[in-house]
C-alpha cells in the first residue's frame, strides 16, 4: 500500500511542474524499487493513479458543478456525465499500473533481482 501512495502523492507534486504523463517517471522508479511481484504492482500502480485521478476529478466536478463534466459527457454522447469521471480513472489507472509494472519487469529483466 505504501507503493500506491507514494506514487499518488508523487505524481500529484510532478503533475504542478509536468505534463500528465509524468506520472509514468515516479511509477518506473517506484515499481522497480518497491514493486514485490508483476500483479501487485500493476495493483498498486492502478490504485495510486486512478485513486489520484479519481480525486482529482471528484474535486474538479463539485467545484464547478458539474458544468465541464457534463458538457464533455455531451460532446462524447455519454449517457451520463459520472462516465467521464469513470473513464478518466481507468485512463489514469491503466497507465499508472502499467508503468509500475514496465518498472518491476525492468529490475527483473536486467538487474537480475526478484
Amino acid at each position: 500500500m505504501i507503493l500506491a501512495i507514494l506514487l499518488a502523492l508523487s505524481a500529484w507534486l510532478l503533475g504542478f511542474i509536468l505534463p500528465w504523463w509524468s506520472l509514468s517517471i515516479p511509477a518506473l522508479l517506484l515499481g522497480s524499487r518497491l514493486g514485490k511481484t508483476g500483479w501487485s504492482s500493476f495493483a498498486y500502480g492502478f490504485v495510486g493513479i486512478g485513486g489520484l485521478w479519481l480525486l482529482q476529478t471528484a474535486y474538479i466536478h463539485f467545484v464547478n458543478e458539474g458544468i465541464l463534466t457534463t458538457r464533455i459527457a455531451e460532446l462524447f454522447s455519454l449517457p451520463h456525465p459520472a462516465l467521464v469521471i469513470v473513464i478518466t480513472v481507468v485512463a489514469g489507472g491503466l497507465a499508472g499500473g502499467l508503468s509500475t509494472l514496465t518498472g518491476y519487469l525492468f529490475k527483473k529483466a536486467f538487474l537480475h533481482q526478484s
